[in-house]
């Protein structure tokens, strides 16, 4: 009885754990978009699973800055602040600009972190508004080349835990909102190039130079952002 018990919590912790990656999947890329109801009810036909796991999923969504309750039994799709947009990232430019120069430093003794970089820098390359258009309409391949990115930088920080777990934690929201810009390709285009630079800094172990092409791609991501954030109705 008590294993049983056991393998129905395992089974209800690994059916929350897919509600809340399929859930937040979803609102990054906003399949789910702001403000969009989030019920118990109609996710769990969705899902497929029961209203435990989908309970548990929502508080997690909640805990992570993706979900809000308006009101007792209301949960929606947490809104994109332009506000919080720019607190964001104040906190990604200090962030970002710090391991941009620790990665540096690891590539200048480490021959296969710059040989990473450099590749990446040449993928990034290639990337223009023409082939962008052989990718799929959420650009998915575009963006899983800024994952290797981020993958690249998070293996070039293993000495910094503490703020490559601190970079970890605001990507969600920072992947939420530069989506925005998906369907403008010359955006998309512009950021890769300014990727490209970044990793070429980094693999040729020049940290300024790779903190300051990061506090350039930051500032102009910022602004393309505000440019496609909904615009809020005056009464």
């Amino acid at each position: 009885m008590a294993m049983d018990s056991a393998v129905q919590r395992a089974s209800a912790h690994t059916s929350a754990d897919r509600a809340f990656e399929s859930l937040r999947t979803q609102i990054v890329e906003g399949e789910l978009a702001p403000g969009a109801p989030l019920t118990e009810v109609e996710q769990a036909v969705r899902l497929g699973v029961s209203r435990t796991p989908v309970r548990e999923a929502f508080a997690r969504l909640i805990a992570a800055g993706l979900a809000t309750e308006r009101g007792p039994r209301t949960l929606v799709v947490s809104d994109i602040d332009a506000d919080d947009v720019a607190a964001l990232f104040d906190l990604r430019r200090a962030l970002d600009e710090q391991a941009a120069r620790l990665a540096a430093a690891r590539a200048v003794g480490d021959g296969e972190t710059g040989a990473r970089f450099r590749a990446l820098a040449e993928r990034f390359a290639h990337v223009s508004p023409a082939t962008l258009k052989h990718d799929d309409a959420a650009r998915h391949g575009y963006y899983a080349l800024v994952a290797e990115f981020d993958d690249a930088l998070d293996a070039a920080l293993s000495s910094s835990p503490y703020l490559a777990a601190a970079i970890a934690s605001t990507r969600v929201h920072l992947a939420r909102v530069r989506r925005l810009a998906r369907d403008d390709d010359a955006r998309l285009a512009a950021s890769a190039a300014e990727h490209g630079t970044i990793a070429r800094a980094i693999a040729d172990g020049d940290g300024e130079r790779a903190a300051a092409a990061t506090r350039l791609h930051l500032h102009d991501a910022l602004t393309s952002i505000r440019a496609h954030l909904p615009r809020k109705e005056t009464p």
